[in-house]
């Protein structure tokens, strides 16, 4: 068993796609035989995933989630910066340009509304727990529009470490309720074809949880929002820490 356990911890890597190919496989079980398939195979895989995250952190005192276990330290190297966003950017070559050019005007409208949507929302909560600092309420609700957008606002404007992990929560959580409700909710917002995956991917902005739920929903929809998704990052990360600071700035002071 030592030896065996040598040889899994000096290739963690390849135990991290092992441990995935068995959670998925697990999740899409559960998902037919407990639910007929009405709550998608990999919405119940994030779940679980989730569920493992809690229980590796809270067994080891760290922050890694399962990664802080030595055995499935891998899991960390998967799904860290790198391959996660080698994966997005992947997408792109799975993207049909002639559709891009139907979405138009809808797929741009839909990127700035996201941002200002979130962003307002976002801004609006902080309000109601009694921020009152222009910075604070900027932060956080950059954070709302996703959470790349949150630090990056955070770190522009000089906002304390508490603030910028406010932020970083409030995009988590968005991203996770993006992640897990889109299967859910496709067939009643007519979410089944790539124009409606560019516009749900412009307003919902987080990259993950919109690739994600797509994954679930529709595999062929994925590059379709997680397009937009990427441009909606982007706007925010250029008009947050400006054009929205000053505004609140103005109505604040």
């Amino acid at each position: 068993m030592s030896e065996l356990i040598k040889v899994l911890t000096s290739n963690q890597l390849i135990v991290a796609f092992a441990i995935v190919g068995i959670v998925m496989w697990f999740s899409y079980w559960l998902s037919n035989t407990l639910t007929g398939g009405r709550i998608h195979g990999s919405a119940v895989a994030i779940v679980i995933g989730l569920i493992l995250a809690w229980f590796g952190g809270n067994q080891t005192g760290g922050s890694k989630g399962i990664a802080d276990i030595e055995l499935f330290a891998g899991v960390g190297i998967m799904g860290g910066a790198m391959l996660r966003d080698f994966a997005i950017v992947a997408t792109a070559f799975g993207v049909d340009w002639s559709e891009m050019k139907r979405a138009g005007l809808a797929g741009i409208v839909s990127v700035i509304a996201g941002v200002l949507v979130s962003f307002i929302v976002g801004a609006a909560v902080a309000m109601l727990f009694g921020y009152r600092d222009p910075v604070a309420i900027t932060t956080i609700g950059a954070g709302a529009a996703t959470y790349i957008v949150g630090p990056v606002t955070g770190a522009a404007l000089g906002a304390g470490s508490d603030v910028i992990a406010l932020s970083v929560a409030a995009g988590l959580v968005k991203s996770i309720l993006v992640m897990t409700s889109t299967p859910a909710v496709a067939r009643l917002i007519g979410l089944d074809n790539p124009q409606s995956a560019m516009v749900f991917g412009g307003l919902m902005g987080t990259t993950s949880g919109v690739t994600a739920g797509l994954a679930a929903t529709d595999p062929k929809l994925v590059p379709y929002g997680a397009m937009t998704a990427t441009f909606y990052t982007g706007v925010g990360c250029l008009v947050v820490p400006s054009v929205l600071f000053l505004i609140v700035r103005a109505m604040l002071l």
